[in-house]
C-alpha cells in the first residue's frame, strides 16, 4: 500500500462518525457530569448554585433544576468533581434516564 492510499484511507475514517446516532426521542437536560466540568474545584454549594444553578440536568425521573436539586444537598462544599456528582446522584437517584 502507498502513502497515498493510507491517507485516503485516514480521510474515509475520519469523515465518518465513530458512532452512529439514531433517530430515538430527545433526551431533555444534560448529564450531570457535563455540568461538573464546566466548574472549579473544590467549590462551595452556594458557588455552584450561583454559576450553574439555572442548568437542566438529566435525572431518572426526567429533567430538574440543578438549583433545586442542590437545595435538597446538605453537602456545604464539594471538594471534587466527582464527590459533586456523587451528591447530585444522592439527591436524584441513579438509573436510566428518561426520554421525551
Amino acid at each position: 500500500m502507498s502513502d497515498t492510499d493510507a491517507d485516503e484511507d485516514d480521510e474515509e475514517a475520519e469523515a465518518e462518525p465513530a458512532v452512529e446516532l439514531g433517530d430515538g426521542p430527545d433526551v431533555a437536560g444534560e448529564p450531570v457530569a457535563r455540568v461538573a466540568s464546566r466548574l472549579t474545584w473544590p467549590a462551595t454549594r452556594s458557588d455552584v448554585r450561583a454559576q450553574e444553578g439555572d442548568a437542566e440536568i438529566r435525572t431518572p425521573e426526567g429533567p430538574r433544576e440543578l438549583d433545586a436539586v442542590l437545595a435538597e444537598s446538605e453537602v456545604p462544599l464539594f471538594e471534587s468533581r466527582s464527590e459533586f456528582v456523587r451528591a447530585v446522584e444522592d439527591v436524584v437517584g441513579r438509573g436510566p434516564v428518561a426520554t421525551e
